[in-house]
């Protein structure tokens, strides 16, 4: 097991880890901004190091800072929490240059499923059932009218590198498409640093199911079960519970072998959750994956019994 983890978050989440490191017999390093200098998972740590300024750019965001302050503080790996750094393929791979651990899936897998498009494809090569689309549309507007005629209305316009409801419009009509593609393609790129788009069947009020899985170095992967995280306000879930309400036995199994089938296709390790949507005749899509620990793995840990933060470290360590 690990000595040190420096943990390159704040907050709740920080803490979290902390707790989790501690329950372990692990040391923890806790990064801190010029403004969090009292916070409290600066008091919760073993040893802190300031970053940078108060802007999350020069501190929090700062990848060269942050491998600086493991190496200098001994750590033999680094937990991202979630949010700032946690689904950053370059900072998971500036870890493992500079002989780190870093407690996630590999680069290579954050990258895959942080492109929307190439996460379809690959999940759909795999068997698991996907949301028609057109992956590609073309930016001129009477062809993209095209495209979008094929697929059929409603549609909903989403963004390749995107994520939280950013770059995500719902055009009902052809009067409605080019305003809405051009709006979105400007807050993917202001969001993300990515413009590009691509246009799905709109599903009607269908609900958001996701699977919590964990994976280990050597391909083993297993499932936690489902979180239910219909209700929401403009794409950000407000409340989750598990199990499920609208989800069966049989149904159950179908959803969780298709989470185990995408970790595997995408050569994942760690924990991860995969997201479905699931419509009124219980017939479910990929949506996406979240490469990362979830605000919401409590529900899950309280329902198993298992510390999903103290398995990360686990399986981290192989």
């Amino acid at each position: 097991m690990f000595h040190r983890v420096l943990i390159a978050n704040r907050g709740e989440i920080a803490i979290r880890v902390m707790r989790a490191c501690r329950e372990t017999g692990i040391e923890t390093v806790a990064i801190y901004s010029a403004a969090d200098a009292q916070a409290p998972h600066v008091e919760h740590a073993d040893t802190a190091v300031c970053v940078g300024a108060p802007p999350s750019a020069e501190s929090y965001l700062n990848i060269p800072r942050i491998i600086e302050a493991a190496r200098t503080t001994g750590a033999d790996a680094v937990h991202p929490g979630y949010g700032f750094l946690a689904e950053n393929a370059s900072f998971a791979r500036a870890v493992e240059e500079a002989g780190m651990v870093f407690i996630g899936p590999s680069p290579e897998s954050i990258a895959m499923m942080g492109d929307k498009t190439l996460a379809r494809r690959t999940v759909a090569r795999a068997g698991v059932p996907v949301v028609p689309a057109e992956e590609n549309p073309p930016q001129r507007s009477a062809q993209l009218a095209a495209a979008a005629r094929r697929l059929g209305y409603p549609l909903i316009i989403k963004a390749a590198a995107g994520g939280g409801g950013k770059g995500m419009r719902i055009v009902r009509d052809e009067t409605e498409l080019l305003p809405a593609f051009s709006a979105a393609g400007r807050e993917a790129l202001g969001a993300f640093g990515d413009g590009r788009l691509f246009l799905e069947r709109y599903l009607e009020r269908p609900r958001h199911v996701e699977i919590q899985i964990l994976a280990d170095n050597s391909g083993t992967v297993v499932h936690l079960g489902e979180r239910e995280c219909s209700v929401q306000r403009r794409h950000q879930k407000i409340i989750e519970e598990t199990p499920s309400p609208a989800v069966d036995p049989a149904l159950r199994q179908q959803m969780t072998e298709a989470a185990v089938a995408v970790a595997r296709c995408s050569g994942y390790r760690n924990a991860g959750t995969v997201e479905f949507l699931l419509d009124a005749d219980g017939r479910f899509y990929f949506l996406e994956m979240n490469t990362r620990l979830q605000v919401e793995h409590p529900i899950t840990e309280w329902v198993t019994g298992i510390d999903i933060v103290q398995a990360q470290l686990r399986l981290a360590a192989g």
